[in-house]
């Protein structure tokens, strides 16, 4: 069985920082190309954020959080993470952990980030 469990969203005021961690199964982990980050805002598609390709180790970004996020994971822990600084209230958005690999994909059910004064 296949399992992505997304935590660490909050509440946190602009100008702040969270990490979301993606905790993953060791088949998705190690056995799938990519894991990575998307977001869906309300009345918004969801969107890409941010991933890791496994085989290659080469890390992309969404223009939009370039400089203020980061995404990283740890071996050991089958854990990818989301390190998001300088949040901005349009980064307010359901995060969902995504793995994929050729045409597989699967999804966690997502945790919720609010940026608010």
């Amino acid at each position: 069985q296949v399992q992505l469990v997304e935590s660490g969203g909050d509440l946190v005021q602009p100008g702040g920082s969270l990490r979301l961690s993606c905790a993953a199964s060791r088949s998705i982990f190690f056995n799938y190309d990519v894991l990575g980050w998307y977001r869906q805002a309300p009345g918004k598609e969801r969107e890409f954020v941010a991933d890791i390709n496994w085989r290659s180790g080469s890390r992309k970004y969404a223009d939009f959080v370039k400089g203020r996020f980061t995404i990283f994971r740890d071996n050991a822990k089958n854990t990818v993470y989301l390190q998001m600084n300088s949040l901005k209230p349009e980064d307010t958005a359901v995060y969902y952990c995504r793995g994929s690999r050729t045409t597989v994909v699967v999804w966690g059910q997502g945790t919720q980030v609010t940026v608010s004064s």
